[in-house]
């Protein structure tokens, strides 16, 4: 039975262990398969073809002419004056009668040479070899695809580019900093290299056993999950040759007319939030037909009674369905509110303003729905519009629903004030009923469930607080400097969580009951899956503030990453962080290429490199540029307006 732990359950992230590789179709079988039955129905549409001739077609030795009964056609008379049918009737004869038995002499003809030069045709076929057909149908097939694939890349509308500000450069200036960012650098060109060599083209890579791996999240089809993720990381880093090849192989082969059942969130993040980052840092099209070509696939997700998508769609039927164990077939609010960004882009440059429809329609209803205690819960059911299980929480099921909410104003240019205040409000009741102090002064973020507080935090909590620091600026009652002090004691308490254990890195979620504060009790938390949070965290308030202490703590993580995650084929998590001889998962997973490693790299970087008033970073860490009014010039685009 599978658990709600080895699945997708948080709004930023994958939590899985080492689920193992998939069972893939044989799709050379299916092809074979396919090719026989196609066969088989072009000789017995010959076969029908050639009785049906032998039987029905007129035999001119013994007719001599095609009668079509249009000797006496009975037509009524129409009273022009009145507007109603009379009885009596006009008869066709005469020279009227003479053209219409040219016209049937002239269809007897067209149809018996019909029927000749599909007798031909069919004799000719028959004469062919089972090769030489198979191959006309391998040319026909051919022909179709290559025709989809110039419809599919038909270029869209020219938008103006906003102002990019930083898409390249931020040398530090100090050596060591310089040392230390160029090692993160090499840390990714260790990653891509082994994906590149031992998973090129699957979603992720098993870097011990050197070959490819994916999870339920991405369905049945190798979609070069983590090519996608890792671009726009590439491209910041200045390996170019790296980003022309994974370029290459979305140009060549990333197709989604197939049958496979993937997460809307997931895809949404990881491949549309990284096509059009790539697009907007290249300027390469392809990326952002792309990300058009997977919304489009997206959209029959949000076709349920309310308007809230399901968790999950089939790309080639449109069919979607929720996770079996969300709670009573319920939506989750971290996935369905996790869309804001990259739709609202796409409205923005394909000026279709159906995607930002939809998103502005789950922000609508969950504006109208009562919230206890002002707190949202994290199932929503799509088909009655209620919540599920009251459970709230700021890590997993929950978390980047908050944080798009505050970057939807952000993206704005800070105009989006609906968005704001709802996150003032959301943030005002997460402080009053979720925040605490533990005995031993450390800050953490409790999760409400069945009415009391569990006092237990995720590494996926771990995010926000970098969102608080980010919001600091525009809070209510000026208090900036309060939401900034709030993003610092959650980065100590997260920092905590790693400086516990054996191997200094963070356990997927800790405790503070009595005795035991920062820790994982249970076997089952005790992983580290090579996540991000803590280090993103860290890169955001070294922005705000530039403590040194950001950069140090980046730095252990980095040296604890570099000493127990590296492996000879890449980078593994490991199942027990509390143990000095820990067991690795044999995962590398696509957001560590996205989003740790990034995050690492721009914390040894001048801030000029994706500046945060121009930049905004999704949950998949891809950054998406500010829509500044004072960019926004095509007054032709309903988007815009």
């Amino acid at each position: 039975m599978t658990t709600p732990a080895l699945l997708p359950l948080s709004g930023r992230r994958i939590p899985p262990l080492n689920l193992g590789p998939p069972s893939f179709p044989h799709h050379r079988a299916t092809l074979r398969l396919s090719e026989k039955f196609i066969l088989l129905l072009i000789l017995s549409a010959f076969i029908t073809l050639c009785f049906g001739a032998f039987f029905f077609l007129p035999d001119s030795s013994k007719h001599k002419r095609f009668d079509l009964g249009l000797e006496d056609v009975l037509i009524p008379h129409v009273d022009a004056g009145k507007g109603a049918k009379n009885p009596g009737v006009f008869l066709i004869h005469g020279p009227d009668e003479h053209r219409h038995r040219e016209e049937e002499e002239r269809l007897r003809n067209k149809i018996r040479a019909d029927h000749e030069k599909a007798l031909e045709e069919a004799k000719e076929k028959l004469r062919k070899s089972k090769e030489e057909i198979r191959a006309e149908i391998q040319t026909e097939k051919n022909k179709v695809a290559q025709e989809m694939k110039i419809k599919e890349n038909k270029p869209l509308p020219p938008v103006p580019i906003p102002n990019l500000v930083g898409i390249s450069g931020g040398e530090p200036e100090d050596s060591d900093i310089r040392k230390k960012r160029e090692k993160i650098k090499e840390m990714m060109k260790h990653a891509w290299d082994n994906y590149r060599t031992y998973g090129w083209g699957h979603n992720e890579l098993r870097p011990i056993a050197r070959k490819g791996h994916s999870t339920n999240i991405f369905g049945s089809s190798q979609m070069g999950a983590t090519i996608v993720d890792a671009l726009d990381t590439l491209y910041i880093m200045g390996l170019h040759d790296e980003f022309l090849d994974g370029q290459r192989w979305i140009e060549d082969n990333l197709d989604f007319s197939v049958n496979s059942e993937v997460s809307v969130f997931e895809v949404n993040i990881r491949f549309i939030g990284g096509l059009l980052a790539a697009y907007y840092l290249s300027g390469e099209e392809i990326f952002k037909i792309k990300a058009v070509q997977l919304a489009e696939k997206l959209l029959p997700a949000f076709n349920t009674p309310t308007g809230i998508p399901w968790a999950m769609v089939n790309l080639k039927s449109g069919v979607g369905r929720n996770w079996g164990w969300a709670s009573a077939g319920s939506s989750i609010l971290a996935e369905f509110g996790t869309l804001h960004m990259e739709f609202v882009h796409l409205s923005y440059l394909t000026g279709d303003l159906v995607y930002y429809k939809k998103v502005m329609h789950i922000r609508k209803l969950l504006q109208q729905m009562d919230r206890p205690n002002g707190l949202y819960p994290n199932y929503l059911n799509p088909r009655t519009g209620r919540w599920g299980q009251y459970h709230t929480s700021v890590g997993g099921l929950g978390d980047s629903f908050y944080e798009y909410l505050l970057k939807a104003w952000l993206m704005s240019d800070k105009t989006d004030h609906e968005a704001r205040k709802m996150y003032d409000d959301a943030i005002e009741a997460i402080e009053k009923h979720l925040i605490k102090k533990s005995r031993g002064g450390l800050v953490f973020i409790g999760e409400w469930k069945n009415g009391h507080l569990e006092k237990k935090m995720g590494h996926l909590a771990c995010f926000a607080g970098g969102m608080f620091a980010l919001g600091a600026d525009g809070s209510r009652k000026d208090k900036a400097g309060h939401y900034l002090e709030l993003g610092a004691e959650i980065a100590r308490t997260c920092h905590e969580s790693y400086d516990r254990t054996a191997l200094k890195l963070g356990p997927e979620s800790f405790k503070f009951d009595g005795a035991v504060e920062a820790v994982a009790v249970r076997q089952a938390e005790k992983y580290y899956i090579l996540r991000p949070e803590v280090i993103e965290t860290y890169w955001y308030l070294w922005r705000f503030t530039h403590d040194p202490r950001y950069r140090q703590w980046g730095w252990e993580a980095a040296l604890a990453i570099e000493k127990y995650c590296r492996v000879s084929g890449g980078f593994s998590g490991v199942k027990d962080v509390y143990s000095s001889t820990p067991t690795h998962d044999d995962v590398q997973q696509s957001f560590f290429l996205a989003e740790t490693l990034k995050y690492l790299y721009l914390l040894f970087s001048g801030d000029d490199l994706l500046p945060l008033d121009h930049w905004v970073f999704n949950t998949e860490a891809h950054p998406l540029p500010v829509l500044h009014l004072a960019n926004i010039t095509l007054s032709g685009n309903p988007a815009v307006r």
